[in-house]
């Protein structure tokens, strides 16, 4: 192993959902102009993905171009470090127990008895060299999923304390995200949960080289002096980790407290500088719009992340500020939607699965449709802008997606043909990267030109046999696949804003480069 290449292990501890994977990324981004970060995510579920999981119970399905579904912190990779990922950078247990027992099988262990150590840590360990070797990485940015303590990660953590002996400890730096909480009534910083997350990571032989306190306000220099004291670690590798409301300010407060100079220092870089594009777009104005997103996973927000970022990237370069209004729709009825969406600048329906919620999405674009509203569909909310428009325009009574109604008089949402003998449900989706060809003279064309390459996470489409008469009934499909089979992207032209794709453009989008479907959405909400 090349011992230029260095590894940063980011942990968590007392809680999940503290913000690992944006801690570790704002940080990458701090390294980043001038050294080639490749991040792995360590997912201890024994689910070979996150692609056979409800958003609900694990947050969105974040699909790479390559198409393979990973865990949705990489969506903060891929923004924060402007790469594209790959599907060997998530790890999971689902995945290193197969390939263990398929090692285990072909004799590769030449008769030896298999156990979590050396052989299963030794595979992780060696997955760690041979990424960093194949992508020529300067800096590995390892991020261990879930809490220490978990059982699901206990092997990943041995193998990372096993990587300071292999590579030397001048070549690993380990950071440990913590929640310190200032309890009701007390109004004072406690850093006891601190203390014992620590301990138990240094229990399993790591001891922290930065400690990130996750709080709602600057740690203290008392509190800092305290984790500093019981941790045995240096006061100034205490961070604060600030709530806040717009995560790429992250990297600057990081800076800020010093992560630069401390990763500089340890790794001998000298004092890493602070270089962001963002600055000029972290200004949000004083323009604020209410944009409702109607879906079915609206109880955990992280089931839309990738959504609510896209926004905010077309909101940070437009001046305004987006409010998102959460619209469960298996609430909404015909009779109650004009209600339900009063009041609000536009309106998205993502994706999603399965026919709960489905006509509340259908009665909420067909109010659209006619109010108009501005409106963007993804996915899901292309199939049943499509519904809509076969119901209540073109006059295929009855109409719905084969999906939600197999015995559908007018199923035009129709299986993918490929999909028809699929009986996997892990990984068999049209999935990852696809160019569109846009239809000339279209707005899709004036906003992504003549090719469009956007990501897919699908498995029914537009039914071929009733795209003519959709189309005699003037919608407007203005992007499809190369052999011009799949419809992947409609308008209709006399409205404010009514456009709808089979992607998932969300997943693409940058604060420096927002989706072009996104900005021109929120920019004619601003109108």
């Amino acid at each position: 192993m090349d011992s230029s290449c260095k590894f940063i292990i980011v942990t968590g501890g007392v809680l999940s959902g503290l913000g690992k994977g944006v801690a570790a990324a704002s940080m990458g981004h701090l390294l980043s102009k001038d050294r080639k970060i490749v991040p792995i995510k360590l997912d201890g579920y024994l689910n070979v993905d996150p692609g056979t999981m409800n958003p609900v119970e694990h947050g969105e399905v974040f699909v790479l171009d390559d198409g393979s579904e990973v865990d949705m912190d990489f969506g903060h990779y891929e923004r924060f470090l402007d790469i594209k990922c790959k599907a060997e950078w998530n790890l999971t247990m689902g995945k290193v127990f197969d390939e263990i027992r398929k090692k285990e099988r072909r004799g590769d262990y030449l008769g030896k008895t298999v156990q979590y150590i050396p052989h299963v840590t030794g595979f992780i360990k060696e997955k760690f060299h041979e990424i960093a070797e194949r992508e020529k990485a300067d800096i590995m940015l390892i991020e261990v999923g879930g809490t220490v303590g978990d059982i699901e990660t206990e092997l990943y953590i041995e193998a990372c304390r096993q990587l300071k002996k292999d590579v030397g400890k001048e070549n690993v730096l380990y950071v440990h995200l913590t929640y310190v909480p200032i309890p009701s009534g007390v109004h004072e910083q406690k850093s006891k949960p601190t203390q014992q997350s620590v301990n138990q990571l240094r229990s399993r032989g790591i001891n922290p080289d930065i400690i990130v306190g996750r709080c709602s306000q600057r740690l203290t220099p008392h509190v800092k002096e305290k984790i500093a004291t019981f941790c045995d670690i240096d006061k100034n590798s205490v961070i604060t980790g600030l709530d806040v409301d717009n995560i790429y300010d992250i990297p600057k407060i990081f800076h800020s407290e010093g992560v630069g100079k401390i990763i500089g220092e340890h790794f001998g870089f000298g004092e890493i500088p602070y270089n962001s594009c963002w600055e000029n777009r972290l200004d949000e104005g004083d323009k604020k719009l209410k944009i409702a997103i109607c879906g079915k996973y609206t109880s955990l927000g992280d089931s839309y992340a990738s959504v609510i970022e896209a926004l905010d990237h077309a909101g940070a370069n437009l001046g305004a500020k987006i409010e998102p209004l959460w619209i469960e729709t298996t609430d909404v009825e015909k009779d109650n939607v004009a209600h339900k969406l009063m009041g609000v600048d536009g309106v998205i329906v993502p994706g999603g699965f399965g026919s709960r919620g489905s006509e509340g999405k259908i009665s909420v674009i067909g109010h659209c449709r006619e109010k108009n509203v501005p409106f963007l569909g993804l996915c899901y909310g292309m199939q049943l802008a499509v519904v809509d428009y076969a119901r209540n325009v073109a006059g295929l009574q009855g109409a719905n997606s084969s999906e939600i109604e197999p015995s559908t008089i007018h199923p035009v949402i129709d299986l993918l043909p490929e999909q028809k003998n699929v009986v996997d449900k892990g990984a068999t989706m049209r999935l990852g990267g696809y160019d569109i060809n846009v239809k000339s003279g279209s707005q899709a064309e004036s906003i992504y030109g003549n090719i469009a390459r956007l990501r897919f996470r699908h498995r029914w489409e537009v039914n071929p046999e009733y795209i003519e008469k959709l189309k005699d009934a003037g919608l407007v499909f203005s992007g499809y696949s190369a052999d011009e089979r799949i419809m992947q992207i409609l308008e209709l032209p006399n409205h404010k804003f009514f456009m709808a794709t089979q992607a998932h453009p969300e997943l693409t989008s940058k604060l420096e480069r927002p989706d072009g479907l996104f900005f021109n959405f929120v920019k004619s909400c601003l109108n």
